[in-house]
């Protein structure tokens, strides 16, 4: 099992930034697939973004503008510049990762990632 490890979560005000990130340590395989997801209580987790290593980005509409995912394939790495936040961006963020090629449709599927990170915690608040 992989476990994935995040950091650069906290506490921000309206409008305010943070940058996530996430490596996979040990293994270097190359991952197809990086990816950030977010959950908040009650909620079924939600894609944020997904970096592919063919360098195509996708981004949920909510986020768009707003957030930048970028990867370091040669530190296993994806980052997500998260700018202009909102209070609505509220949320626990994970990231996720799949080695194989996978569909453009199945990007939004949690079940389709194989290894997770243990999440960090972002407060958009004043």
């Amino acid at each position: 099992q992989v476990q994935l490890v995040e950091s650069g979560g906290g506490s921000v005000e309206p409008g305010g930034s943070l940058r996530l990130s996430c490596s996979v340590p040990g293994r270097r395989f190359s991952y197809y697939g990086m990816a950030w997801f977010r959950q908040t209580p009650g909620m079924q987790r939600e894609f944020v973004a997904v970096r592919t290593y063919s360098d195509t980005s996708t981004y949920a509409d909510s986020v768009k503008g707003r957030f930048t995912i970028s990867r370091d394939d040669s530190n296993n790495t994806v980052y997500l510049q998260a700018s202009k936040l909102k209070p609505e961006d509220t949320a626990v963020y994970y990231c996720a990762v799949r080695r194989n090629y996978f569909s453009p449709d199945e990007y939004y599927e949690p079940r389709v990632y194989e290894y997770w990170g243990q999440g960090t915690r972002v407060t958009v608040s004043s």
